[in-house]
């Protein structure tokens, strides 16, 4: 039994699925069925153990199954360092997700002090190719398995950075309407970049101490705009809030501050920008940062986190599979893992539980794969 791990999951009305059960034994989780199946519908619901919009970041309401009804709902028995927790969460009408841990209503991101999860989907195999604004969710969402008080600190930057930046589109010049919020700002924005620094340097202090067969990534934490100051103190955050207002009043928005972050990787062996790698080597970085964090989170807090991996085997060759394999189980995490065929899983043998999806006139149907 590992230390993080769903034991029990049944999705109502969620997505694709009308009733879904699984009882699971803690072990990696292969997923298998053809596209459009539901096979993503499942890692989605996981996600959704922990705070936040979850993998595809869709509204409630897009999470409802199309067949007559207005809400769907997710329960699962997580297993957290030995401690059983029955977690719920739904949505009704398409309002605002609800949770409930062990009968009780709780805050999304108490979630994230029971439930450590990170994901990698087909979407961001272009991680370091497009936005800075994917880089940044993807590492505050590492952050996260190690912090679980970012989110609070993130949330409160964002909603103070909205209510100045109606000021600033307002022409807002009165100093006094921009004091509170931009002190607020500085004291969360400067927790923000020391968590995310913090971070950086587990990251890489995992990545050094590992031998693995995926490639190593160098890592900064960068300003996205080399003109703009770079603070990441509080008072000096505050400090440049105040000398940036006409700047940000002539742009209608905030230009400096952790929200114009970026996070740069180097694949280290050949010295080559992750921009600038192939295909191929894109994923296995990203794969290689996904397990360099569970080695760190498992070292601080005795568990790894629950891996959400969609697709993983669409660049990986059958060798470079197998070593994932192989990593997952050393590191006793949780994974659950998606692809179109069985085959891609046999690596994995008796080590997961296997599981096949199928469509059913619309409706996803689950069975345990002999």
């Amino acid at each position: 039994m590992t230390g993080l791990s769903v034991h029990a999951l049944t999705l109502s009305h969620f997505r694709s699925h009308k009733v879904s059960r699984l009882e699971l034994s803690g072990k990696p989780v292969a997923i298998f069925g053809p596209n459009g199946a539901g096979k993503t519908n499942v890692l989605e619901a996981i996600s959704l153990l922990s705070p936040g919009r979850g993998l595809r970041r869709a509204s409630a309401a897009d999470m409802t199954r199309k067949a007559g009804v207005d809400g769907w709902k997710i329960s699962a028995v997580l297993n957290s360092q030995s401690h059983l927790y029955e977690i719920e969460t739904w949505s009704e009408g398409g309002a605002a997700r609800q949770v409930k841990i062990d009968g009780k209503s709780a805050p999304q991101n108490a979630l994230g002090e029971i439930a450590r999860v990170l994901w990698l989907i087909p979407s961001m195999d272009r991680l370091w190719i497009e936005g800075a604004e994917g880089r940044r969710r993807f590492l505050d969402r590492m952050v996260l398995s190690f912090l679980p008080e970012h989110a609070d600190a993130v949330l409160t930057y964002e909603k103070c950075m909205r209510e100045r930046n109606r000021l600033l589109k307002d022409q807002v010049r009165d100093p006094s309407w921009y004091l509170a919020l931009e002190k607020q700002m500085a004291d969360v924005g400067a927790q923000i970049w020391a968590n995310r620094h913090h971070t950086v340097n587990k990251l890489t202090d995992a990545q050094e101490a590992a031998e693995t067969s995926f490639p190593k990534a160098d890592l900064a934490l960068f300003h996205i705009d080399d003109s703009a100051p770079k603070p990441e103190q509080a008072q000096d955050l505050a400090a440049a809030f105040a000398d940036n207002r006409a700047l940000d009043i002539r742009a209608g928005r905030t230009l400096i501050g952790p929200h114009r972050a970026d996070l740069g990787a180097v694949y280290a062996e050949k010295d080559v920008p992750a921009k600038d790698c192939s295909t191929g080597e894109q994923k296995a970085l990203l794969i290689s940062l996904i397990l360099a964090n569970g080695r760190a989170l498992a070292n601080e807090i005795g568990a790894p986190p629950i891996l959400l991996l969609d697709e993983v085997a669409a660049h990986l060759d059958s060798s470079r599979r197998a070593a994932l394999y192989d990593e997952l189980c050393a590191l006793n995490a949780q994974a659950f893992m998606t692809g179109t065929g069985a085959e891609l899983f046999v690596e994995l043998g008796a080590r997961a539980d296997h599981l096949e999806v199928t469509d059913n006139d619309g409706t996803s149907e689950i069975r345990v794969a002999k």
